[in-house]
């Protein structure tokens, strides 16, 4: 059984030695924006969700992330249907993510409703997926 909860204070040292794709100061940040949920197993964090908000108003997925040893269990579909319901009862109706076109996780998002809506290339990168769901 999993636990999904916000990111507080005391969760900083595993985030920051965990999620190394943005600096210490911006992880700070989202958590005192609560805009990092945790996923956790006998009371140890086993995976994150971040988010900001795209154009200031659409909810943007930034980062799903679990550790090894936890993927491919179904824990990533209850933490992004959690989101999603947060992001429904705050009056959001639509939410957005991204994915490598070299990343299986397109598949991810694709099987829980998300629709290809655009994409990104930058040099050196491969394609950008922008995905949105009406939720």
């Amino acid at each position: 059984m999993i636990n999904i909860r916000l990111a507080k204070k005391a969760d900083l040292p595993f985030l920051e030695k965990n999620d190394r794709h943005i600096r210490p100061s911006e992880i700070k940040a989202l958590v005192g924006q609560n805009r990092i949920l945790l996923v956790e197993m006998d009371g140890e964090i086993i995976g994150w969700l971040r988010w900001s908000l795209f154009w200031d108003n659409t909810p943007f997925m930034n980062m799903l992330y679990f550790l090894e040893g936890y993927r491919g269990k179904g824990y990533g579909r209850q933490i992004v249907e959690h989101w999603e319901t947060q992001m429904r009862n705050c009056g959001y109706d639509m939410v957005m993510t991204s994915s490598l076109s070299d990343e299986q996780a397109q598949h991810f998002y694709r099987k829980l409703g998300y629709v290809d809506s655009g994409s990104l290339l930058l040099p050196g990168e491969a394609l950008e997926i922008i995905f949105t769901k009406k939720i």
